[in-house]
C-alpha cells in the first residue's frame, strides 16, 4: 500500500484554477504567449491534440493548441474546450448584440429611412447594425454632409407611416451641425448626434491597433490630419478600410454613437 504522501507547496506557489470556457464562433480571445487576438474560427482534432483557429481584424488566421490557460478572455486566463456538439455553429448574437434569428429573410423595405452625413457613417451602421435593420425593412442613406438638411426633410415628406431619422457628426453646442439640426422641427424626425468630429473617432481606438486618436490642428483636413500624426499614407479612402476591419461588433465602437443609432432605429420602426 502507498503512503499518503502530504501537498507541501506552499499556497502562494499553487496554481489557481481558471475557468473553462467552450471555444463557440466569434467568440474573441488572445493566445498568451504570442499575443495574437482573434475571434474564433474553427476547432479541430489532431494527433497532436486539439486546435482552434484564430482570425486577427485584417483577415489573417493562426492555430494554436488549446492548452490549459493558454488564453485571455476579456484579459482574464482561460481554458479553451471544444464546444460540445450541441452548440449552434452560427453565433447567437448580430454584431449589435441583439439575438440573432437564422434564416430570418429581409423585410420589404419601410417608407421610414435612416439618413447619415457620409459613406463611411453608412458603412460603419451597416457594418454592425446590418442584420437588425434588413429584418426589421429600414433602408440607411447617406447626404454627403447636412447643410441642406431642412430642404432634405421637407423633400422626403415625413409622416406617421414614414419617419425619417438622422445621424449627425459632430452635434455639440455651439457647432455649424447644431445650428443646422435646431431648424428642424417636425415629430416625425428625429436629428440626433454623435460629438466626434468624424465617424473615425466612433471606432475604439484599441480596435484600431493605436492608444487614442490625435489632435489635430484647427485649419487642417481632419483625416489627412490623423493619417499623417499616425504615420499612415494619406490616403483616407485606405485608412477607412483600415479602421473599418478592425470593427467586429458594437464593442468596438464608443457609447456616444451607439446610443444614438440604436435611438433612431426604434424611432423609425415605432407603430405609427
Amino acid at each position: 500500500m502507498r503512503s499518503y504522501q502530504p501537498d507541501l507547496t506552499p499556497p502562494w506557489k499553487k496554481s489557481a484554477p481558471v475557468p473553462e470556457v467552450p471555444a463557440e464562433p466569434d467568440l474573441v480571445v488572445e493566445e498568451v504567449s504570442t499575443g495574437f487576438c482573434g475571434a474564433v474560427i474553427r476547432c479541430e482534432k489532431t494527433a497532436q491534440g486539439p486546435t482552434v483557429t484564430l482570425e486577427d481584424r485584417f483577415g489573417k488566421h493562426r492555430v494554436f493548441p488549446m492548452e490549459p490557460r493558454g488564453f485571455l478572455l476579456e484579459g482574464r486566463v482561460v481554458t479553451l474546450v471544444r464546444p460540445s456538439a450541441a452548440v449552434p455553429v452560427r453565433p447567437v448574437r448580430t454584431a449589435s448584440g441583439s439575438v440573432a434569428v437564422p434564416g430570418a429573410r429581409a423585410r420589404v423595405a419601410r417608407a421610414g429611412r435612416i439618413y447619415v452625413e457620409g459613406r463611411h457613417d453608412a458603412e460603419l451602421v451597416e457594418r454592425v447594425w446590418g442584420d437588425d435593420l434588413r429584418i426589421e425593412g429600414v433602408v440607411v442613406e447617406y447626404l454627403e454632409g447636412i447643410d441642406d438638411l431642412p430642404a432634405v426633410v421637407r423633400e422626403f415628406s415625413p409622416g406617421p407611416d414614414a419617419r425619417l431619422g438622422v445621424l449627425v457628426d459632430h452635434l455639440v453646442p455651439g457647432s455649424k451641425e447644431s445650428r443646422i439640426a435646431d431648424r428642424v422641427s417636425d415629430p416625425d424626425v428625429l436629428v440626433v448626434g454623435h460629438p466626434y468630429i468624424d465617424v473615425w473617432e466612433a471606432v475604439k481606438p484599441s480596435s484600431v491597433g493605436i492608444t487614442a486618436w490625435p489632435v489635430v490642428p484647427r485649419g487642417q483636413d481632419w483625416k489627412t490630419g490623423v493619417c499623417r500624426a499616425l504615420g499612415w499614407p494619406e490616403n483616407t479612402g485606405e485608412a477607412w478600410q483600415r479602421i473599418l476591419s478592425g470593427v467586429r461588433s458594437y464593442r468596438d465602437l464608443e457609447p456616444a454613437l451607439l446610443g444614438r443609432v440604436e435611438e433612431l432605429i426604434d424611432f423609425v420602426t415605432q407603430p405609427a
